[in-house]
């Protein structure tokens, strides 16, 4: 990864992240700027060999603790809640990021395990990770969480009815998540990217029958033209993750090209 521009002002100094779905393109792209910006980072996945091509690619092993979880199940999301608290002493970011597109099929034809697999993973590990963070960021009385949800989240998706439904459902446990903790210093903001050049995209794609042709009916819905780089959904996220947005919970931030101008 490179971002443009090499000014670091460690707006993170020593500060404690989450990165679910950490060995994807947004994940790493996060763990990369938390890291220069002076974190200390917690990176958790379901694989274990595309986690450990991700620490070895930030090359940053002192700050880095890598934890292989799948956060559908409450068991490994406690467990890997207790090693970064065991680890670090505290949390201060939880980026609950982790999520899937499925295959793109109308509604009347989805099978039902299909469809609750999706939210699984995009709904459920959301909500287990605000669950079990959230004590610890109230205990503490700050903390800082940004859900991926997705342009998806805000609006139909022909298709894509399990992935908008379970991204519309993350705004919802991010507004309902943001008034409960308010009040403890803890803020909780969604993100609402657009298509993102990242291999989950590349598989959206594949599932088409004219893979380049897929991407050029994707890039031509965005206003600017082309995908997101997982720098630019990172650089949001820091944002959200710093003290500079200390007065926004609650909120949901495109990072789409202007696709919501459209709406």
């Amino acid at each position: 990864m490179h971002f443009k521009g090499e000014f670091i002002i460690n707006t993170l100094n020593e500060k404690v992240a989450i990165i679910t779905g950490a060995a994807g393109g947004i994940g790493i792209a996060a763990a990369e700027l938390f890291l220069k910006e002076g974190a200390k980072v917690a990176l958790v996945d379901l694989s274990e060999d595309a986690l450990n091509e991700a620490v070895e690619s930030l090359n940053n092993s002192d700050n880095i603790l890598a934890i292989t979880a799948d956060v559908t199940k409450e068991a490994d999301v406690k467990n890997y809640v207790a090693k970064i608290k065991d680890t670090f002493g505290r949390v201060d970011i939880l980026f609950n990021n982790a999520g899937i597109t499925g295959k793109p099929t109308d509604l009347m034809d989805i099978k039902l395990e299909d469809f609750e697999n999706v939210l699984a993973i995009n709904t459920t590990g959301v909500f287990l990770g605000l669950k079990h963070v959230l004590p610890l960021m109230t205990k503490q009385g700050s903390g800082s969480v940004i859900n991926t949800s997705s342009v998806d989240g805000l609006r139909g998706s022909p298709g894509l009815s399990p992935y908008s439904a379970s991204k519309h459902a993350v705004v919802g446990l991010t507004k309902t998540a943001a008034l409960e903790v308010a009040e403890h210093g803890v803020r909780v903001n969604s993100i609402h990217p657009s298509p993102v050049d990242t291999t989950m995209m590349e598989g959206v794609e594949a599932g088409q029958e004219d893979a380049a042709g897929a991407r050029k009916n994707f890039e031509a819905t965005i206003p600017l033209g082309r995908y997101a780089d997982a720098e630019h959904i990172a650089q949001l996220v820091l944002f959200l993750a710093s003290d500079d947005s200390e007065f926004i919970t609650g909120s949901q931030y495109r990072v789409d090209g202007g696709m919501g101008a459209q709406q």
